[in-house]
């Protein structure tokens, strides 16, 4: 599979610097979500890069050492639990793609994102279902987010030791919950993710 089939379309309309988006966190309980937006080199291909879930833990840390360093240019943010239980998940998701895009230090002229939304930018932009298996950039882009969003969750492990998070990143596994329905909710869980236990 050509996972530049979609930059190659871009470069021959004149694109040059073609933004991956992905996500990593809407899924958990707990911990905020994390995006990254990265440009990458089309001329210069890492080996390797795919879907971040396909890949070892070990293996994408790697990886997302070699994007960071070869990158024209890549930008993380994050949006907190506290904000993702005013706004939603999903409006979370895009206010944090959005300010990834627009923490670049070179502007893109063409955004892909992974899955299925629409940013509120001004550059061009094309939404693909499962990019981050599709694309190189939004794979790209996916690891980033994913080691980023693990290191962070690592660290609210050792403030938070009850939970498991080391293990779990935040999602809701059996010992997790049980933890909360023993322990009731730290400072980093999604009070609208977790109304059941509360």
């Amino acid at each position: 599979m050509d996972k530049l089939f979609y930059e190659r379309q871009l470069t021959a309309q004149g694109r040059k610097y073609i933004c991956g988006v992905d996500e990593v966190g809407r899924g958990p309980l707990a911990g905020p979500v994390v995006c990254a937006a990265v440009i990458m080199p089309l001329d210069d291909i890492i080996d390797g890069v795919d879907d971040s879930k396909r890949l070892s833990a070990k293996r994408r840390e790697v990886l997302a050492e070699a994007i960071k360093q070869k990158a024209v240019a890549y930008a993380i943010c994050r949006v907190e639990p506290q904000a993702i239980d005013e706004i939603n998940i999903l409006e979370a998701t895009k206010l944090c793609m959005k300010n990834a895009v627009e923490g670049l230090l070179v502007t893109p002229d063409f955004v892909m994102t992974d899955g299925n939304m629409t940013l509120d930018i001004s550059v061009p932009q094309q939404s693909i279902v499962k990019g981050d298996g599709l694309s190189y950039s939004i794979g790209a882009a996916s690891i980033v987010a994913k080691v980023c969003r693990d290191k962070l969750m690592d660290e609210y492990a050792a403030l938070f030791p009850e939970y498991g998070f080391e293990k779990n990143k935040g999602y809701g596994t059996a010992e997790h919950i049980n933890a909360i329905k023993q322990r009731g909710l730290c400072e980093i869980h999604r009070r609208s993710f977790t109304k059941k236990w509360q």
